[in-house]
């Protein structure tokens, strides 16, 4: 028995038994009504996932009866699909009805395997919005402000500042260096603004290729140029109504920096081959960790649409500057991965926590996931030891590489190749050793995509080019 219910209001008795006896043996729960008015207080007493009405009926007729439904469910946060039941001659009606809401309509004489085909797309389609929403509303908490780790008062001049730019349209720059969050920043920002409900779009400038550039943001007509096989939107389309989070924007080049511009000024785009402009509703999101001024004075960099972008400037601090939050940050990723990896870890040593506190964290929020993944996955007790943490966290605060390479550097010389071959090799066998040999486990330990670690096997010959 499902746990459906579908409610079905006509003013023909022997109508209602058949349908009630029809729905009822595929399995859903149907009540049924002889008037539009009884109806609609079945609807608010049982709050039903379906409604099937007769058209045409006396008193209240089954338009009113889509209107009176589509009001009711939408003021408890639901959208109840309508089926209207018609005679060939108001067909018409119906489809004119269709435009006020209804899912779909059925002419009489009609068999019943018909509207039982029609149930079943409607419930499908409610099944699917409802879990559209879900995960919509899965996103939102996600990604909301309050799902940020750390009270460190950089972190909290911060929060102090999304909160107030997320009711507004505004665009904002988020600065700072790699790993500190800036997507997760611009996502918070989405999601906590009235464009929640639309796209968020992300584009990392830095991985399009110069010439595809105007293209991937803007789309392109079919035959404007060599591999132009059809016509294609581009990013900003795709964000319409949304937010697009223009990551690394210091990447991009002058050329396309002149549209964004015009983009952002106008609100409209022009596709690669197209004649026309389209126009776009977007709220750009932008991140670098560059700095864009420096590139404004050296012409890297378009002063007017740094403006147009920096309108708000949000700067993520540093893990360095953010002490106070790293056991918290290491206690929440312990939870993380000890239950991805089914490991009893609990939490950490006094000398790891310690190693932890002192090291300098070039890498930031990210390195500190990557570090405790690691150490979560390779730990046989119930607490990070400090022998599960990298070497480089063993002499405490992490010198710079150029400082480490002066300090370290033989008169002799070395084969700097074969050096780093070795270093990478032991990491990449460490960390299969780590994920026991999956693949894209280990990529994640590396903190590299699986194509990377897969083209890094190969060149070892650590596995063919087949595979």
């Amino acid at each position: 028995m499902s746990d459906e219910r579908i409610l079905i209001i006509d003013d023909e008795p022997a109508l209602r038994e058949v349908l009630t006896m029809v729905l009822g043996r595929a399995g859903y729960q149907v009540r049924d009504a002889p008037t539009g008015e009884a109806g609609l207080r079945v609807f608010s007493q049982w709050l039903p996932d379906l409604v099937i009405t007769d058209l045409t009926m006396p008193g209240i007729d089954g338009l009113e009866v889509l209107r009176q439904v589509k009001l009711r469910a939408a003021e408890l946060g639901k959208d109840v699909p309508v089926i209207l039941v018609t005679a060939h001659a108001s067909t018409a009606s119906a489809v004119a009805a269709m435009k006020e809401g209804a899912f779909d309509y059925v002419a009489k004489p009609f068999q019943n395997d018909e509207l039982r085909l029609m149930v079943q797309k409607a419930l499908a389609m409610r099944r699917l919005e409802a879990e559209n929403e879900r995960l919509h509303a899965a996103l939102a908490t996600k990604y909301q402000l309050g799902q940020f780790i750390g009270a460190s008062a950089p972190m909290l001049e911060v929060y102090g500042l999304v909160r107030r730019v997320m009711g507004t349209r505004i665009n904002c720059l988020v600065c700072g260096e790699s790993g500190t969050g800036k997507e997760l920043l611009a996502r918070a920002i989405h999601f906590g603004s009235e464009r929640a409900r639309g796209p968020f779009v992300p584009v990392n400038c830095g991985a399009i290729p110069e010439n595809l550039v105007e293209s991937e943001l803007f789309g392109h007509k079919k035959g404007s140029f060599t591999g132009a096989l059809r016509d294609k939107a581009g990013f900003f389309q795709a964000a319409d109504g949304g937010t697009i989070f223009l990551d690394e924007i210091g990447e991009m080049p002058l050329s396309a920096q002149v549209k964004v511009l015009r983009a952002l000024a106008e609100r409209k785009i022009a596709p690669v081959g197209a004649e026309d402009e389209v126009a776009v509703d977007v709220r750009v999101v932008a991140a670098t960790n560059r700095d864009l001024s420096a590139d404004v004075k050296a012409g890297r960099f378009r002063e007017d649409l740094y403006y147009r972008l920096n309108v708000v400037q949000i700067d993520m601090p540093p893990l360095r500057n953010r002490g106070a939050d790293i056991a918290t940050l290491t206690a929440h990723f312990i939870q993380k991965f000890a239950t991805e990896y089914g490991k009893p870890v609990r939490g950490a040593t006094p000398e790891a926590q310690r190693l932890l506190s002192t090291y300098a964290f070039p890498g930031n929020v990210r390195e500190l996931q990557n570090i405790v993944e690691r150490a979560v996955a390779l730990e046989t007790g119930t607490l990070v030891s400090a022998g599960a943490l990298p070497e480089r966290l063993q002499g405490g605060l992490a010198p710079s590489t150029e400082e480490a390479a002066e300090e370290e550097f033989p008169n002799a010389g070395i084969d700097l190749e074969a050096r780093l071959a070795a270093v990478e090799r032991g990491y990449i066998l460490g960390a299969l050793t780590a994920a026991n040999q999956n693949r894209t486990q280990a990529a994640r330990l590396l903190g590299i995509t699986f194509r990377s670690l897969r083209y890094r096997l190969v060149k070892m010959g650590l596995a063919d080019e087949e595979e």
